[in-house]
């Protein structure tokens, strides 16, 4: 069931319709307005836009990097039950 959600992104309210916990909604906005004065510190005298696009650019770097880290860890949990399996079987056949 969707409801409205207000929320506060770097000093500007949006009110969203969403099937989300209005607590988890809140955090993602708080999330981004820290990510957006991460931005701002390292670069101060851009407009607020090309904060945003830089906010945006970050967390889509964390969310690639979280991507391809859970992808080698997937692998290595293959390789490392493939081995396993081999030794189960090597055994069950003594």
């Amino acid at each position: 069931m969707k409801r409205s959600v207000t929320v506060e992104v770097a000093g500007l309210k949006f009110q969203l319709k969403t099937d989300a916990d209005e607590a988890y909604v809140k955090s993602l906005a708080r999330y981004v307005t820290e990510k957006m004065d991460e931005a701002r510190s390292s670069a101060r005298m851009l407009p607020t836009q090309h904060l945003a696009l830089l906010a945006a650019l970050n967390v889509a770097d964390e969310l690639f990097q979280s991507k391809r880290d859970a992808k080698v860890f997937k692998q290595k949990v293959r390789d490392k039950s493939r081995s396993i399996l081999e030794i189960l079987e090597k055994e069950t056949k003594r």
